[in-house]
């Protein structure tokens, strides 16, 4: 399949209008009706997750947590393109790709909470916990690939990154050995404008997708607020990929509406101006106007939608209001898989230590 790499892939116009591609299109031509209703409401689902995130955390409920507000379509068209045996591995932010995955949305806090040291058990979805170290998981994404190679399994692993990330020396390394070895890995960057309070363009003097070409890569940029070129995009690669064709470098360009975390304030750094830009090509807005202009916005349909992702919110703050504090000293438990001397030396000084608060109450 020949793709066309020097331009921005979108389906469908900040107005709602379907805009015909020669390859894409035909990648999403299975989605009827339902599957965009579906879409859709997916989109709204993880608004609202996201939003119920940093209302816990204002609330003191939660140390910390990294809205993704604004980068709803990026995650829902790209997680909707996996299938069960890919193996996903994640940035911090990809609170929307793990519900795609199928992670119990409390589940998700538990980290953010200081409960769990990780959120899931990796191998009941497919899908690595949060990595906090930038760029560590486009490493761990190549290794799993070459392993799916060797092994001859017909599945993709995908790394997910920001901008920022791609300044990283593991980026770059994972991109050459992925495209040394022919990885089945797809880089899926969300380019959403600001690492922290850096700009994009400070650090990418050349837009991100077309570093691929330096590594011998196909380099896709898409609209990444168009949930459906998003979805096309990322199926295109990861059926690359799968088919042993290699990795591919996917530049999905979004914008962080929200700040880079809880402790951020973007009022700082981000110009007059730029975030009512941005407004305007919000993802929901996008598709919401794409189903009223095929009839597919009843207000009922709207009703159930809001009802779901309200069910959802009040599930997800119950869930992690009643996650349980872990005993001090299981810390070390996981550590390694067997017992390790130094592991041990640590429990019991940590052990010690905690001991030297009896009867102080």
């Amino acid at each position: 399949m020949t793709v066309t790499t020097d331009q921005m892939v979108q389906l469908i116009t900040p107005t709602g209008e379907r805009r015909p591609h020669p390859v894409y299109e035909g990648l999403i031509a299975d989605l009827d009706g339902a599957a965009l209703r579906g879409l859709y409401e997916d989109l709204v689902v993880v608004r609202r997750i996201d939003a119920e995130g940093t209302a816990l955390q204002r609330q003191g409920q939660l140390g910390l947590w990294a809205p993704m507000l604004g980068q709803e379509a990026a995650q829902i068209g790209s997680g909707r393109a996996l299938q069960t045996e890919d193996f996903v591995f994640p940035s911090y932010r990809e609170h929307g790709v793990a519900y795609c995955r199928g992670v119990d949305p409390a589940d998700v806090f538990g980290m953010w909470r200081g409960t769990s040291l990780s959120c899931w058990d990796p191998y009941d979805i497919n899908m690595a916990i949060p990595a906090i170290i930038i760029g560590a998981q486009g490493l761990h994404a190549t290794g799993y690939a070459l392993g799916l190679k060797r092994d001859g399994v017909e599945a993709a692993a995908v790394a997910y990154f920001g901008d920022g990330a791609t300044s990283q020396g593991d980026i770059a390394e994972a991109l050459g050995f992925s495209a040394t070895y022919q990885a089945p890995v797809v880089f899926f960057c969300q380019n959403n404008h600001w690492a922290i309070s850096e700009p994009v363009g400070l650090q990418a003097q050349v837009p991100i997708y077309q570093r691929a070409a330096g590594y011998g890569m196909p380099g896709i940029q898409v609209d990444g607020n168009d949930v459906l070129a998003v979805l096309a995009v990322t199926r295109w690669a990861l059926q690359r990929a799968r088919e042993g064709s290699g990795p591919a470098l996917i530049e999905a360009v979004t914008y962080r509406m929200g700040p880079h975390t809880t402790a951020d304030d973007p009022t700082r750094y981000r110009p007059t101006g730029e975030l009512e830009e941005w407004r305007e090509r919000d993802p929901l807005a996008r598709m919401l106007a794409l189903l009223q202009r095929e009839g597919l916005a009843d207000d009922a349909y709207l009703e159930s939608v809001t009802a779901k992702a309200d069910a959802v919110a009040a599930e997800l703050r119950a869930g992690c209001l009643a996650l349980p504090d872990p005993a001090p000293l299981s810390m070390f438990d996981n550590v390694y898989a067997e017992a390790h001397p130094l592991v041990a030396e640590e429990r019991a000084q940590y052990a010690a230590y905690l001991d030297g608060f009896e009867g102080s109450n």
